[in-house]
């Protein structure tokens, strides 16, 4: 009797052959130079020449454009400008995001967003660059001080909810705040253009410990326009940051907003025109943008 076991004598049949990626490789590999070019060129000021490698880079020419500012009229180059947009996240801008179930007010938070959507369009089309400054914690949160952790507890009325960063709220939408996550995305209502710049930041602060530096001066960005939420943290403490590196800076005051009592934002425009840079308004710039605009 054949044991149930034992080797069947059935002649194996030839697999049939693969196809897509696991079909066998036959034929020769590409070339190495011609695999280079399908790939996206890096683009470098280096330039190699027969005698060796120029290091010297073109000018570019400035594009000018004036708008009105507090306290005086101001001239910026577009090419050496972005506009940089802090936190207009679902966390802090939606109804179920972890600042609309702690009870912050979301006509405050959402308040930008009108003047951004009229804005962005044109300052894209004229050149400038935008970068989205956001809040991005590491789910483990183990480069946040005691100090921040704690404070991110707090609810609007100044009670601990026990919902922090990478934490989840009562309507889930996933964890407070950290990049990959519903939270951490820009409202749907100001969408993202392919030569935005995203840099998360996970301090108040878009320049503590991170990259943001670094980046903006590869690009030859000199001076910053800052929009977003809330006038009196993020922005604040991004901009002032940004004056004590050497950057031009402008805040966009009425793209710009916060739930704190209306005598912070003015305290907060008032020292940026006296100590910071220049108050100017998002309205006059999307006026200078405009080719009657940019001719006044």
């Amino acid at each position: 009797m054949k044991s149930p076991h034992s080797p069947s004598r059935t002649k194996a049949r030839p697999a049939a052959p693969s196809t897509g990626s696991n079909a066998p490789f036959e034929g020769k590999l590409p070339h190495p130079e011609r695999a280079q070019k399908a790939k996206s060129p890096v683009q470098t000021g280096w330039q190699s020449k027969a005698d060796g490698v120029s290091l010297l880079r073109p000018a570019r020419q400035p594009k000018p454009v004036w708008l009105q500012a507090r306290p005086q009229k101001l001239e910026i180059d577009l090419h050496k400008s972005a506009l940089v947009v802090v936190d207009m996240q679902n966390d802090f801008c939606h109804p179920e995001g972890w600042f609309g179930q702690k009870g912050v007010s979301m006509r405050a938070t959402r308040k930008p967003i009108p003047m951004l959507q009229k804005l962005l369009p044109l300052w894209r089309a004229a050149g400038g660059r935008v970068v989205w400054l956001n809040w991005g914690v590491r789910p483990d949160r183990l480069n946040l001080p005691d100090s921040v952790l704690f404070k991110a507890k707090v609810d609007a009325q100044g009670q601990l909810t026990g919902v922090g960063y990478a934490e989840t709220s009562p309507v889930d939408r996933g964890p407070s705040l950290v990049p990959g996550h519903w939270g951490a995305q820009v409202v749907d209502e100001l969408p993202l253009a392919a030569t935005d710049i995203t840099v998360f930041k996970h301090r108040l602060s878009g320049f503590h410990d991170n990259e943001l530096d670094s980046l903006l001066r590869q690009q030859g960005i000199s001076t910053l326009l800052f929009a977003g939420i809330n006038t009196d943290r993020c922005v604040f403490s991004s901009l002032q940051d940004a004056g004590f590196l050497g950057y031009d800076c402008a805040l966009l005051e009425d793209a710009c907003s916060t739930p704190s009592p209306a005598y912070v934002s003015r305290a907060i425009l008032f020292l940026v025109e006296k100590l910071h840079g220049f108050v100017a308004s998002a309205q006059a710039l999307t006026v200078s943008l405009t080719p009657q605009g940019a001719r006044s």
